[in-house]
C-alpha cells in the first residue's frame, strides 16, 4: 500500500510539472512580442536609420543616436524614440548608430560617445546644437527637435 501512495505522488508531480512547463512555455509564446518589444526596435533602428554622411550634407537637420542592443537605458526609450521617428521623420533625419559595430567608430570618437544612449542633434547646416547622455524624457527631446526645427 505504501509503495503504491508513493507511485501515485511520484507521478502526480511528475504531471504537475509537465503542465507548469507546457503552461510556461505557452505564456512566453504569447507575450514574447510584449516581453521582446523594445530589444525589436532597437534592432530594427539600424534598419531605420539613415546614413549619417548623407544626413550631415543633405541640408535637414539631425537626429543621431548611439545606442547598444544590451542598454537596458536604450531598450527603455526604443518606444519613444520610434515615435519621434514616426511625429518627425519628413522634417529632420534620424540616424541610429550601434556602439558594437566597428563601422561606427569613427563618429563614435568624432562625438566623443562616453555614455549611451547619445542623442545628438544637429541643425541644417550640421552645426552640433544640443547632446544628450542616459535617460531622457521625450518631451525633452520633442522640444529640442522642435527648437531645431523652428530655428529657435
Amino acid at each position: 500500500m505504501e509503495s503504491h501512495n508513493k507511485y501515485s505522488s511520484n507521478k502526480f508531480q511528475k504531471i504537475i510539472l509537465a503542465l507548469l512547463s507546457l503552461f510556461l512555455i505557452a505564456f512566453i509564446l504569447f507575450f514574447k512580442s510584449t516581453i521582446f518589444k523594445s530589444t525589436l526596435q532597437l534592432r530594427n533602428f539600424g534598419n531605420l536609420s539613415m546614413d549619417p554622411e548623407i544626413a550631415f550634407t543633405n541640408g535637414k537637420p539631425t537626429y543621431l543616436e548611439f545606442y547598444a542592443e544590451w542598454c537596458e537605458i536604450c531598450k527603455e526609450m526604443a518606444s519613444e524614440v520610434t515615435e519621434l521617428k514616426e511625429d518627425f521623420d519628413n522634417e529632420i533625419n534620424f540616424v541610429f548608430l550601434n556602439v558594437d559595430n566597428p563601422k561606427w567608430d569613427k563618429f563614435i570618437k568624432q562625438f566623443k560617445v562616453n555614455g549611451i544612449p547619445q542623442i545628438n542633434i544637429f541643425d541644417s547646416n550640421s552645426n552640433l546644437q544640443a547632446t544628450f547622455t542616459g535617460l531622457q524624457e521625450e518631451k525633452t527631446l520633442k522640444n529640442s527637435i522642435n527648437n531645431i526645427i523652428e530655428g529657435v
